[in-house]
């Protein structure tokens, strides 16, 4: 069963957009979307003067985009706005002083007696360079203790990331104001753990969030939502190709989403069961799926792009083919991540196998991970003839040798790509094939324990 998910109740408007008629809520709401971006909705108690002033927010993004930057309150315009994110540190404080007076303070080491001078900074690139009455140092760390003054912190310095808004108020006192920004630097991704048993043919799937702060700040007690999907950027950065497959996925879903997850237009949001504070250079996992008993097999496949012979064989790949149908035992579709198969070794114990991406699923997909090759299933193909029958068509005798080193009987599915499309005649198979796609035939070949089996075939293309 799906664990329990807090859904969203309404669409998020992005940064700029017009709120719905009921005012928000003071609080922190940070929306997360898979493509190093989130929308930052902080709605917060204000104790506005009426007239122009000027309102500090010491807390946002250090990776704020100031472009998408809106501040609502009642009766408040805003005039203007700036961010300020040259931070405070003794380097950038020397920069700031060059051409200023500071006060050196040297300390000596023998009987503890300081001295201070009067010292006009002029430079402060690889080194800081000091005119101290007539002469001039360079700054350096030579075990005399020395420490500088400054008289004030500049004004464009700040000791973390600082949004400056400056507003017109027609009217004095407290209300709610509502700052929205995009910033960069917040990401997510799904990750799962998949138990596979062959025996049983079922698959045990567990799904984890995965949150991920590089923003340069931290987000304390936020109400986080997580949005499924590729958005469109301006820069075109989130653009498709004009194919554009899914990772993972042979055959597209017909479902409607019925699991977690709510629409927002054509992609999904999330909402994490509760309020979570999302640490700066932090990674956090929240559990949102765990499906038991899910239809699954195991599938040994074998893809060949062009006809030719080889002179070696080569493994057969192995994967876990299920279904995300209510019918398989899932019924609901999965934002893109990665999936981790374990299976179980003789003593009960699961053991890693491999992983495969997936990209978003919809429901009622069908899924073939791939995680390795079959170490004792191989298949050598070999090109028995290529006769010229027209300048444009050729036929082409292929065989192949698929050998099981398995205690058990396998099915192998050999896939045959490299022929000319839909004017492709198949004359004879030593078992029935089936077209996969205009340039590729396939076949489901028994192969007994500890056995071989050659697949033959013989088939005209060209144009």
């Amino acid at each position: 069963m799906w664990r329990k998910l807090v859904l969203g109740a309404s669409v998020l408007a992005i940064a700029g957009a017009a709120r719905a008629a009921d005012p928000p809520a003071a609080g922190l709401e940070v929306t997360i979307y898979n493509a190093d971006l989130a929308l930052v909705q902080d709605a917060r108690q204000l104790d506005i003067a009426k007239g122009r002033q000027t309102i500090e927010f010491k807390d946002v993004s250090s990776a704020i985009r100031p472009e998408t930057v809106t501040l609502s309150a009642d009766g408040v315009d805003i005039v203007e706005q700036n961010f300020d994110y040259d931070l405070l540190t003794p380097s950038k404080l020397m920069e700031k002083a060059v051409g200023q007076q500071v006060q050196i303070v040297r300390t000596n080491p023998g009987n503890g007696q300081q001295i201070t001078e009067t010292a006009t900074v002029l430079a402060a690139n690889e080194g800081v360079v000091l005119k101290i009455g007539d002469r001039i140092e360079v700054l350096r760390d030579d075990g005399v203790p020395t420490r500088v003054i400054f008289d004030k912190v500049p004004d464009n310095l700040r000791a973390q990331p600082t949004l400056s808004v400056t507003v017109d108020s027609d009217h004095a006192g407290a209300r709610l104001a509502t700052l929205s920004y995009l910033t960069t630097g917040l990401s997510w991704k799904a990750d799962y753990v998949a138990l596979f048993d062959e025996t049983a043919a079922k698959l045990d799937l567990q799904g984890w969030i995965t949150l991920t702060n590089q923003s340069g700040t931290s987000f304390t007690d936020a109400d986080t939502k997580l949005v499924a999907g590729q958005v469109q950027l301006a820069d075109g950065s989130q653009g498709r190709p004009y194919y554009n497959p899914i990772q993972g996925v042979t055959q597209g879903g017909t479902e409607a989403h019925t699991g977690p997850g709510q629409a927002l237009g054509d992609f999904y949001i999330y909402s994490l069961p509760e309020r979570t504070t999302i640490a700066q250079n932090q990674t956090k996992q929240v559990g949102f799926l765990d499906a038991q008993g899910v239809t699954a097999h195991k599938v040994y496949q074998w893809i060949a792009e062009a006809l030719v012979s080889a002179s070696e064989p080569s493994h057969a790949e192995v994967a876990v083919d299920f279904s995300n149908s209510t019918g398989g035992g899932l019924g609901a579709g999965l934002p893109a991540g990665t999936v981790r198969i374990y299976e179980r070794d003789a003593t009960g114990a699961p053991k890693f196998v491999g992983e495969a991406p997936i990209g978003a699923v919809p429901q009622g997909s069908e899924l073939s991970l791939h995680f390795g090759d079959a170490f004792d299933v191989t298949v050598q193909p070999t090109l028995v003839s290529a006769d010229v029958v027209s300048k444009t068509r050729t036929r082409y005798s292929m065989s192949y040798l698929i050998r099981n080193a398995r205690p058990d009987a396998v099915t192998v599915e050999v896939r045959q790509g490299g022929y000319w499309g839909r004017s492709t005649k198949e004359i004879t198979e030593s078992l029935p094939g089936r077209q996969i796609d205009a340039f590729t035939r396939g076949w489901s070949v028994p192969v007994p324990a500890n056995g071989q089996v050659t697949l033959t075939s013989t088939v005209e293309t060209g144009w």
